[in-house]
């Protein structure tokens, strides 16, 4: 069976035995939803933006809350699952009757949840898919990150300018979306410059042993080799190919930013290159105050681009309530549509016609085992 079907089977039989067991809501909260990858493959994606969440509820709750009432987050697990997200929003929506809904990180699991969200009315801000089809699921489908077209641009731009790379090859996870379209983004801007693509490998996520792919690429001999994959699988995939003897630099997207890929990958990740969504050494006061505040919370923990995503998300759907006055989600969804230069730790987010945010990009360097911040890219 085709996974839309099985995700679709699944959200039908879910929302019969959901009917009629709602949750009633205290007339004094506003009840939100979440829905992360709190385990499976991206665990860290849905934790960090999760700690990001919660930061920004305590920071409205503490203030007085919205509309007068207080924020009561109520979250469930994806499991790093499309199907899992699908029956999560599902939940949210038939059972707890959440007012509008954040998340999810990983674009797949955005695609599979997006439609449910739209054919309900329930608002969905997603922190970190950056997949451009996301959004067009519907017009109560928004996003606060900027989108792959841009970010491939971006990469592709650093590696032929700033890197003086003319001969490349890519490696993608066929079973994400988000690979899948960085990948194309990326090679359609690179070869417009004049850049070869020499070669393409492919590999899916859960796997841990590329050495085919890499032998395969190492004979073509690129420059430099780009994997717009998420962290362990690329942690893996650059640690086989220093083992294989590829001295060169490799590129990545905002997938890469975890402290996994580090911790996975070692002294192989040295010299490598990803955009991101802000850099925790960026030496802006508004990134500052929010590294300074997450460390004092989460045990001296640095703040990856995931929890400043969620963060900023959530306090984009608060301001959007209190712009229209109402938690109504028709309300919510048209005071999100015209969100105009809101000032978060990712940069100032303003909402297009399509539901898309339009705001900068960081290229981050890994350098001496830590992320830095190497150049900043305006929106083109």
């Amino acid at each position: 069976m085709r996974l839309i079907s099985r995700i679709f089977c699944a959200y039908l039989a879910l929302a019969i035995l959901l009917t009629g067991c709602a949750k009633k809501s205290n007339e004094n909260e506003i009840l939100i939803g979440a829905y992360l990858s709190l385990t499976g493959t991206t665990a860290t994606f849905g934790t960090s933006s999760l700690k990001g969440i919660e930061m920004a509820v305590d920071k409205v709750n503490g203030s007085g809350g919205v509309l007068g009432k207080q924020i009561k987050l109520l979250t469930e697990d994806t499991q790093s699952k499309p199907e899992e997200a699908a029956l999560a929003v599902t939940k949210l929506i038939t059972r707890d009757k959440v007012r509008a809904i954040l998340g999810e990180i990983a674009s797949s699991r955005s695609l599979a949840a997006a439609p449910i969200c739209q054919e309900n009315k329930i608002p969905m801000v997603t922190p970190g898919s950056t997949n451009p089809e996301v959004t067009k699921k519907g017009d109560y489908i928004f996003r606060v990150c900027y989108i792959d077209p841009f970010q491939g641009e971006v990469i592709a731009k650093f590696a032929y300018e700033s890197l003086g790379l003319r001969r490349v090859a890519v490696i993608t996870d066929v079973k994400n979306d988000y690979s899948i379209g960085l990948a194309e983004f990326f090679t359609a801007t690179f070869t417009k410059l004049g850049g070869t693509v020499v070669g393409e490998q492919a590999y899916s996520e859960g796997d841990t042993d590329f050495r085919a792919q890499l032998t395969a690429i190492k004979g073509l001999k690129p420059e430099a080799v780009v994997v717009p994959g998420y962290y362990q699988e690329s942690a893996l995939l650059i640690k086989q190919a220093r083992d294989l003897n590829m001295n060169i630099p490799f590129l990545g997207g905002d997938g890469w930013d975890s402290n996994k890929l580090i911790e996975v990958g070692g002294a192989a990740m040295e010299g490598t290159f990803f955009t991101n969504h802000y850099a925790a050494d960026d030496t802006s006061a508004i990134v500052q105050d929010f590294v300074t505040t997450y460390k004092a919370r989460f045990n001296n923990e640095i703040p990856d681009a995931m929890a400043v995503l969620g963060y900023d998300a959530a306090l984009i759907l608060f301001d959007a309530m209190t712009r229209a006055g109402s938690d109504e989600p028709a309300l919510v969804r048209d005071a999100l549509a015209a969100t105009v230069g809101f000032p978060g730790v990712s940069g100032t987010t303003t909402i297009d016609a399509d539901r898309n945010a339009r705001k900068a990009s960081v290229i981050v360097k890994i350098q001496d085992g830590q992320f830095r911040f190497h150049a900043k890219v305006d929106p083109l």
